[in-house]
């Protein structure tokens, strides 16, 4: 009995040691996750670079439509340093794949399998968005899709 306790004390730790993580003010945990040609993509390999973090999903009519605001994001601010890298909670690769190219969606895409990353970060609904710093530091969580660019005009 004792035993389950202190597994049970430890795992809410661990939780709540995740959830801050992915809260304002704290570094933003490593994700390494697989594009749709199946490489690798680092979200440390992106410091530098103030980064837009969505999670999405292909079958979401709301992040379909925020998709709309993200690409004009994406051509005004990329050449001064924007990134976004976007998170898919499909389960469909070919409804993933049909979704990045009929949106127009050239920045990083990658797919949550298992949906791993979602829920260490308390994804509960989507769109659902985060914006880094340059030093990768969570900025602003929760965004609407419409006062993205006053967050990204103040950090570039």
């Amino acid at each position: 009995m004792n035993s389950k306790i202190i597994l049970l004390f430890l795992l809410s730790l661990f939780s709540l040691h995740i959830h801050a993580q992915s809260a304002i003010g704290f570094q933003a945990p490593e994700i390494n996750l697989k594009s749709p040609d199946g490489t690798e993509i680092s979200l440390l390999s992106l410091k530098g670079k103030v980064v837009i973090i969505d999670f999405w999903a292909s079958w979401c009519m709301p992040c379909r439509t925020a998709n709309k605001t993200l690409t004009k994001l994406h051509e005004k601010y990329k050449s001064k340093g924007l990134e976004i890298y976007s998170i898919s909670l499909d389960k469909n690769k070919n409804a993933w794949n049909r979704a990045i190219k009929n949106d127009k969606m050239v920045w990083l895409n990658v797919l949550d399998e298992g949906m791993i990353t979602a829920t260490n970060w308390r994804i509960g609904y989507i769109p659902f968005t985060f914006i880094l710093n340059q030093r990768g530091k969570i900025v602003a969580a929760d965004v609407a899709a419409t006062d993205i660019e006053k967050v990204i005009q103040k950090l570039l």
